[in-house]
């Protein structure tokens, strides 16, 4: 939630609206909807691409968010596996 809150605050600040942030950053303004709200995570990639979008550090977007190895029980993070894809007829 807090990458969410940092961004929604980035963008205002930007005087952005969800739209012009997903032209700038090359990303559908559902994802930023997404994002903004905590149902998703955003990768790497595009943590940066916001960032330029907005001509800020991408360290803004991630003010207040800390880890520690081992600290599962926040509940901020979840690791897992992805799941395997999915089989193609005749393969084995």
């Amino acid at each position: 939630m807090k990458f969410g809150q940092n961004l929604l605050r980035a963008r205002r600040r930007a005087a952005l609206s969800q739209e012009e942030l997903g032209v700038r950053s090359s990303l559908h303004r559902t994802e930023i909807g997404l994002l903004e709200h905590g149902r998703r995570i955003a990768r790497v990639d595009t943590l940066v691409q916001l960032a330029g979008a907005m001509s800020i550090p991408p360290s803004e977007l991630l003010d207040g968010i800390h880890w520690n190895a081992g600290d599962t029980s926040s509940g901020q993070f979840s690791i897992s596996e992805p799941p395997p894809p999915p089989r193609r007829r005749g393969q084995s």
